[in-house]
């Protein structure tokens, strides 16, 4: 088993930053990847970034590309989602999620296996 707790999350103004951190406890030395995922209110769970636990790769929607940057720190079990140049947008919770198996398709919910409990996170314009 692999337990995820989120923090950082909170109301900014457009154009702001914030970070989220993700702590992994339990089993971490089955997790081969880890990413953040967003959901708004009335839509599904969206992929945001993914990284490689060894930080080999590291994989971003779109939308966040230039804006938001995933970090991780090993010794600390830990890996945190840098978010810039904040939009209205961007508001939604976000969950870290773990792969404990290394296959399946990156952008996809189904591939990770362990989910923490969400931080919401609010840009207003």
């Amino acid at each position: 088993q692999v337990q995820l707790a989120e923090s950082g999350g909170g109301l900014v103004q457009a154009g702001g930053s914030l970070r989220l951190s993700c702590a992994a406890s339990g089993r971490t030395f089955s997790i081969y990847r880890m990413g953040w995922f967003s959901q708004a209110p009335g839509r599904e769970r969206e992929f945001v970034v993914a990284v490689n636990w060894s930080g080999s790769s590291t994989y971003y929607a779109d939308s966040v590309k230039g804006r938001f940057t995933i970090s991780r720190d090993n010794a600390k079990n830990t890996v945190y989602l840098q978010m810039n140049s904040l939009k209205p947008e961007d508001t939604a919770v976000y969950y870290c999620a773990a792969d404990t198996r290394g296959v399946g398709i990156v952008r996809s919910t189904n591939t990770y296996t362990y989910w923490g409990q969400g931080t919401q996170v609010t840009v207003s314009s």
